[in-house]
């Protein structure tokens, strides 16, 4: 099941952080307005935070969901981020 980013386009960083945190990444470092966070089971993800208004680009927020939290549709909806 393909997730529709079209419903996540205007996800803003302030969001994401918080949806992260919920599924327990937690922030392993700060460089400039860069964010490194770390999952205990070792997924990774890297934000390039500009501001906590600040919304992503659909090409960025697919890597961000798919490829570097690896989060599926139902992952989405458990965290709010879909209805």
């Amino acid at each position: 099941m393909a997730v529709d980013y079209a419903k996540l386009r205007g996800l803003t960083v302030r969001k994401l952080v918080a949806a992260l945190g919920r599924d327990g990444f937690q922030e392993w470092r700060r460089k400039g307005a860069t964010r490194f966070y770390v999952h205990p089971d070792g997924r990774t993800v890297t934000l390039h935070t500009h501001g906590a208004g600040q919304t992503f680009k659909i090409g960025t927020l697919q890597s961000v969901v798919e490829k570097q939290a690896r989060w599926t549709e139902n992952d989405l909806k458990r965290l709010k981020l879909l209805k």
